[in-house]
C-alpha cells in the first residue's frame, strides 16, 4: 500500500472530523489538495511550514479516496529543496473522505526547527 501524506493543523483535522470530510484552502484556490510522498513531506514542511507548530500528518490510503487523485509536477513549477525536479506530487481533486485517512500523526518540528518524518506504522 503506497500511502500519501497531507500536512495540516490539528484544528483543521478536528474540524474535518466534525464536518465529515477534510478540505483545505487550496481546494478552493487551486482546485486540489496538496499531498506528498513519505520522501517528499519533510522537504515540503521545511519550505511551507517552517516555524509552525500544532501540525499533523494525515496518512491517506489512495485506494480509499472518493475524490480523484492525480500525480503532477509541483504546482508552482519548483519542487522544494531536496526534491528532484522530475518527481510528481499527489494532488487530490476534491474533499478527503475521512475513511481514507488511516492515521493522523503529530508532526512537530524538532528542537532545531527541522521536520523529520515520524514513524507511520
Amino acid at each position: 500500500m503506497n500511502l500519501i501524506l497531507h500536512i495540516t493543523s490539528r484544528k483543521a483535522w478536528s474540524d474535518a472530523q466534525k464536518a465529515g470530510a477534510y478540505t483545505a484552502p487550496s481546494l478552493s484556490s487551486e482546485g486540489f489538495i496538496h499531498c506528498s510522498t513519505s520522501t517528499q513531506v519533510s522537504s515540503v514542511a521545511e519550505k511551507f511550514y517552517k516555524g509552525q507548530t500544532g501540525l499533523v500528518l494525515l496518512v491517506i490510503d489512495p485506494a480509499r479516496l472518493s475524490s480523484d487523485l492525480k500525480w503532477e509536477p509541483p504546482f508552482d513549477g519548483a519542487p522544494p529543496p531536496g526534491v528532484d525536479s522530475s518527481e510528481l506530487f499527489p494532488h487530490i481533486y476534491g474533499p478527503i473522505n475521512l475513511d481514507a485517512v488511516v492515521r493522523a500523526v503529530d508532526f512537530e518540528p524538532s528542537a532545531d526547527g527541522k521536520f523529520v518524518l515520524p514513524a507511520l506504522a
